[in-house]
């Protein structure tokens, strides 16, 4: 239900000639057709893509298991996380001497797992292997594909249509326009990108910022577009200019975190676009370039990457361009109410360039290229889910529901939809809906975890808290052990107060997930959790211990994982060191109500009975029930 952006890139060894698996892809997808005279498009796979908010899955086997992966056009290689591997048996091995892969977050320790089974479009593909490491790449999804299977060809990222196309140019000349949807006076932009390797496999071009020349790369695997803070510096922008306002934490690859910033700048120009007033999100990249332009960008655009040609083709697809939501690395559980700024208030891109007389190629399936056995006519209920998981993706409910609803008539037995139109109704808060969506999954499929715990967070917002255990209970039985849904579930056990299952499922996504954006939060809740329930107060001091080590200096972190290590600390009668992690903790969060109160019951207990007392006093103005939840955990000033 949430989660971060998963960026990486190779340094040490020569990124994976060692590894096997794409002369296999190339073999079986690439089509022969030499005898073609005209320009002309072989369809060499169709992948279709199901939105998650900002996150295009791509859905795959690994052997006979159906997966989801993250279709991440900013990997340079594709990759599974270490559970996703422990999950589906697969056996691991050092990754070469000298490689490692980082990204936003961090850098990380690879291993390699070989799946015998493969299964991408519908074609089986042998003794594949994959990256294993890092944090999970979110959404439901074991791993990324990457650009070992982007780059085999020409590829066309066509988002808002729920499908990514892999092509191959037959007698094309360089000038050929690539672009084959566009016709009459459509406008369309194009650019110039920098030719890929084994070395230098990510597609990367040129912009301009305000006038100033930047390098981007394009990256459907970063939810959110995203500056950096020198680019920005660049085009006139910092972290203390006039309208910047908070953009909130990246994560990524690693376990760490990135602060970003949200700025308004003049102009925006990207091939022959250009988007005057854009507000961007900037924070730190540390990826070599200046510019992450994110799946939002893709959504609202159809995106051509000739790398047969090293060019770029894209059209506008209407409505906004960039995501500002200001939880820019994941999907916001629908019951957290996260505040957003407006998505965008720049205004629509100037117009590309127009239609040149001559045609463009028309795109054939070449017969020698395999087909998918499950392509959808239009109008079915597989294409209608991916339009409206697109339209969801833009926040346009309103026609995404009208596609899901057809979904669901057409293919009423088909949980997943439901499932899709439940999620779709509770952003768009009709909460009934979405719980009356939630148990018809339930009927077709009483173990889908996702369902489980949606109906869960959906019991707890309506104070029904004995039945969303049951519901938490039932997700805990079917979900795989490795599963990081795990870390979903502790979240909801303490949200609905049963600490100790809150415990065990911290304590079990742990084990599974040593290398993670999410262990610092993991460390912090479990900490806090024993904290709250007063058990084994020396490993919940040792938790906070190891979050302080993991989270990022600047984080708002640090305040929460100070006040659980206080009260700790005052659970095991260290007053002094209790008060001293209560006032670093208010120092960053001034209005922390349960700070206040905790720190206003240690000094009275240290006989500092007045100003313990005017802690309290601001702690209850603030929260006035707060003396009734430390009371309920056995916490009273004396």
């Amino acid at each position: 239900m949430r989660r971060a952006t998963g960026k990486f890139f190779a340094s040490g060894a020569r990124p994976y000639g060692s590894v096997t698996g794409v002369a296999a892809l190339v073999a079986l997808f690439v089509a022969h057709n030499s005898a073609l005279a005209a320009c002309r498009l072989g369809k060499m796979a169709e992948l279709p893509v199901t939105m998650s908010n900002l996150r295009p899955l791509v859905t795959a086997k690994i052997n006979d298991d159906e997966v989801k992966f993250l279709a991440d056009s900013g990997a340079f290689y594709s990759m599974i996380s270490s559970a996703a591997a422990a999950e589906h048996n697969l056996k691991l091995r050092p990754g070469p001497m000298g490689l490692f892969v980082y990204g936003i977050g961090g850098a990380t320790q690879i291993s390699v797992a070989t799946v015998s089974t493969f299964t991408l479009a519908d074609v089986p593909l042998h003794n594949i292997q994959f990256l294993v490491g890092g944090s999970e790449a979110g959404s439901g999804s074991v791993g990324v594909l990457g650009q070992n299977v982007f780059r085999i060809g020409d590829v066309e990222y066509d988002l808002a249509n729920g499908m990514i196309r892999l092509m191959r140019p037959e007698e094309c000349k360089k000038d050929a326009l690539l672009a084959y949807w566009v016709s009459g006076s459509q406008a369309f932009s194009v650019m110039d990108i920098n030719p890929t390797s084994a070395r230098s496999p990510h597609t990367t071009g040129t912009a301009y910022l305000n006038g100033a020349k930047i390098i981007v790369t394009f990256d459907t695997g970063a939810a959110t577009s995203l500056l950096s803070f020198k680019a920005a510096e660049r085009g006139g922008v910092t972290p203390v200019s006039p309208e910047v306002a908070d953009g909130g934490y990246l994560h990524g690859l690693g376990q760490g975190s990135s602060k970003t910033f949200i700025g308004r700048f003049a102009s925006f120009k990207i091939g022959d676009e250009e988007i005057k007033n854009a507000r961007l999100r900037f924070g730190e990249l540390g990826l070599g370039t200046d510019m992450l332009v994110g799946s939002d960008f893709f959504l609202s655009h159809r995106v051509y990457v000739a790398n047969s040609q090293h060019k770029l083709y894209f059209t506008y697809n209407g409505g906004p361009v960039f995501n500002l939501t200001r939880s820019p690395a994941g999907a916001p559980s629908p019951a957290a109410n996260a505040s957003t700024l407006p998505t965008d208030t720049s205004s629509p891109p100037a117009s590309g360039s127009p239609l040149p007389a001559v045609g463009s190629p028309e795109p054939v399936a070449d017969a020698a290229a395999p087909q998918s056995k499950g392509e959808p006519v239009p109008g079915d209920a597989a294409e209608l889910s991916r339009l409206g998981m697109a339209l969801a993706g833009r926040r346009d409910f309103e026609k995404a529901l009208a596609d899901l609803d057809r979904a669901c008539d057409l293919d009423p037995n088909n949980p997943e939809y439901f499932y899709q139109r439940g999620m779709v109704h509770w952003r768009n808060r009709q909460s009934d809906l979405a719980m009356a969506d939630f148990n018809k999954v339930l009927e077709l499929k009483p173990d889908h975890v996702a369902a489980l715990m949606g109906r869960a967070e959906l019991r707890m917002y309506g104070k029904d808290f004995s039945g969303a255990k049951i519901d938490l209970d039932a997700a805990d039985r079917s979900a795989a052990k490795q599963a990081d849904e795990r870390f979903e579930l502790a979240l909801d056990y303490q949200r609905a107060d049963f600490l100790d299952a809150a415990i065990a499922q911290y304590e079990t996504w742990i084990l599974s997930h040593a290398v993670d954006s999410k262990m610092a939060t993991a460390l912090n809740n479990l900490c806090l959790a024993r904290g709250l329930s007063g058990q084994d107060l020396v490993k919940a001091l040792d938790n906070c211990n190891a979050a302080l080590k993991l989270a990022a200096k600047a984080s708002p972190l640090n305040a929460n994982i100070l006040n659980g290590r206080a009260l700790v600390r005052l659970r095991r009668g260290e007053y002094d060191k209790a008060i001293a992690d209560y006032d670093a903790s208010l120092t960053m969060s001034p209005k922390s109500a349960s700070s206040l109160y905790g720190r206003g019951v240690t000094k009275i207990r240290s006989m500092k009975t007045a100003e313990g007392e005017a802690d309290i006093a601001a702690a209850v103005k603030i929260a006035p029930n707060i003396e009734e939840q430390f009371a309920k955990r056995g916490i009273t000033p004396r």
